[in-house]
């Protein structure tokens, strides 16, 4: 696939060469601080040093007093309390984060994690009824109910009362619920937008802490959940979130809750976790639990306290995400193939699939390798419970809630982000759904939307990447949206030692450029390279700078995201 290569702009030079000053640090960084906002010394303290301290106070968000009290009032009253929570990551570590928290102080405390193939996503009749059912007269949500307006007023109409804690865009009209604790609500001054379900969670356990004089590290020692569900949620890395997700990472390093320390060995890795190593190693076993059997088994390892218990959930989790690995490729050839033999899909602007056997657990899995594929707005559906159901994936910079909202009457329900949706619909209207969402991609996206972009930061030479520059790089980190690895670019490098191919298509080489020192690099998916680059033909590559760990020990590699020969 062709990829652009965009160069981000220069900053101002004056501001570049002061606080390059101020800091005692190359140009380059100073630009890529600018470039993140940054442009002072206390400003960069702030952002180097990430600490508790620079939280923001948990009762600024809008219904968090409301919140607290309603949870004081039924603690006092010995009320039965149910944490409810979404079946993916974030609402599975939510659900663990909160349950744990508030299991020290409430006798009465359960959780309930909707199935995802009866009940689907979100607040369910079902789980109001097993509430009404039991006996337990508050509901914490956690990760969804922001849009679930006629099941709260069903829960009332029980006598059962919701604490909705959520993070995605709100409806016009908002569920009739005790308190509702969403950042993006219109009236909601919280200061930080872009928290995750669990990091709402965090902030109500934190808020009820600070009401009741709990002290901050019978709070802060959930900072591994968090982590993780910042990571697997795709949120932001700025802000508020850069703290939590610095903070959890140390935790995840040095001392992870007994779930995720069991799921680290089974994952084949123990420690020197990045978010990237999050997302692909503890994101996708948790996922697993959910997508192939039941999410309870998530919370079940997130919670345990014994390793005997957490080793054997961790075990099964493991199983399932192998389980989860086959129904992925099968379905990914299946669809790959269906779009390949199909001129009509091929010259579309979307791609919307429907085959009702596929595999309801993994068809967003499917959507992200379609979308990484062939780069534009991709929906898999299948049948689930006499509906269709879906998963969408958008492309960098095209909002896919906003097309759904243009096709919103074929819909049953529909919810989600930006880059991501899950929807339902009925099976009669596949066909109408298909054809409006390419019209609505069509009338909206800009071409070079459709044209994958490798975003370059800076232009420097090999001979600047030595041990001071990596190492205040690193200090850039934790890598996210909004705080990418920084893509840099070289012009005429050259190959020096080798170049070899490893795995289907990757190449891993050594390349010098002038007289800076060898550098090894990895270019994955990029083996049509390689006869040139045996050549020895001079080349641009663009690439991010990371520490490869390998047997105890440490270097720097420079993974190539893009090369093109010099002419």
């Amino acid at each position: 696939m062709n990829k652009r290569w965009a160069v981000r702009a220069k900053a101002d030079e004056d501001e570049v060469k002061s606080l390059a000053a101020a800091l005692n640090i190359d140009p380059v960084l100073s630009t890529l601080l600018i470039n993140r906002g940054v442009k002072s010394y206390d400003e960069a303290r702030l952002f180097f040093r990430p600490d508790s301290r620079h939280l923001h106070d948990p009762f600024l968000m809008a219904g968090m007093e409301q919140a607290v009290l309603r949870i004081e009032d039924a603690i006092a009253a010995g009320e039965k309390i149910l944490v409810y929570g979404d079946y993916d990551v974030d609402g599975t570590t939510a659900v663990s984060l909160v349950y744990s928290f508030f299991k020290k102080y409430c006798h009465n405390l359960e959780y309930y994690i909707p199935d995802r193939y009866l009940e689907g996503y979100g607040i369910s009749t079902k789980g109001i009824d097993y509430a009404y059912e039991h006996g337990f007269s508050l509901i914490i949500a956690l990760d969804c109910g922001i849009k679930s307006v006629d099941k709260i007023a069903y829960a009332n109409t029980k006598g059962v009362d919701f604490i909705i804690c959520d993070h995605h865009l709100p409806g016009d009209e908002l569920p009739a619920a005790v308190a509702i604790l969403d950042p993006k609500q219109a009236h909601c001054q919280y200061p930080f937008k872009e928290l995750s379900g669990c990091g709402i969670g965090f902030k109500l356990i934190q808020a009820y802490a600070e009401k009741n004089n709990i002290p901050f590290s019978e709070v802060d020692c959930y900072l591994d959940l968090v982590a993780i569900s910042i990571a697997c949620d795709i949120v932001h890395i700025t802000g508020e979130n850069r703290v939590l997700a610095h903070l959890g990472l140390q935790k995840i390093n040095s001392n992870p809750c007994m779930g995720v320390k069991t799921l680290m060995e089974v994952a084949g890795r123990g420690t020197f976790y990045t978010i990237s190593d999050v997302v692909f190693l503890l994101g996708p076993r948790i996922n697993a639990a959910g997508r192939i059997d039941d999410a309870k088994h998530a919370v079940e390892l997130l919670i345990a306290s014994e390793e005997i218990e957490a080793k054997e959930k961790s075990e099964l989790i493991n199983i399932r995400n192998t389980e989860r690995k086959g129904h992925d490729l099968s379905i990914t050839d299946e669809a790959l193939g269906m779009i390949d033999s199909d001129e009509v899909l091929i010259g579309r602007k979307s791609t919307v699939l429907f085959n009702e056997n596929w595999h309801k657990g993994v068809i967003g899995i499917v959507a992200s390798r379609l979308t990484e594929k062939y780069y534009r707005p991709t929906i898999v559906l299948t049948r689930s419970n006499g509906h269709v159901a879906g998963s969408a994936r958008s492309v960098l910079g095209y909002d896919l809630y906003e097309a759904l909202c243009g096709c919103s009457d074929l819909l049953i329900q529909f919810g989600g982000h930006k880059y991501a949706a899950g929807l339902t619909m009925h099976p009669e209207n596949v066909e109408a759904f298909a054809a409006r969402f390419e019209e609505v991609v069509s009338a909206t996206i800009k071409p070079e939307q459709l044209i994958q972009q490798i975003q370059i930061d800076a232009e420097i030479r090999l001979n600047q990447v030595e041990p001071k520059f990596f190492r205040i790089l690193n200090q850039f980190a934790p890598f996210g949206p909004e705080n990418m690895a920084p893509v840099f670019i070289s012009k005429n490098v050259y190959v020096s030692g080798y170049a070899a191919m490893v795995g289907t298509n990757h190449v891993k080489m050594t390349v010098m450029q002038d007289d800076s020192a060898m550098f090894d690099c990895i270019a994955f998916n990029q083996g049509e390279h390689l006869p040139q680059l045996k050549k020895n033909m001079p080349f641009d590559m663009c690439y991010t700078i990371e520490e490869n760990v390998w047997k105890e020990k440490r270097t720097i590699q420079l993974n190539v995201k893009g090369i093109r020969f010099s002419e």
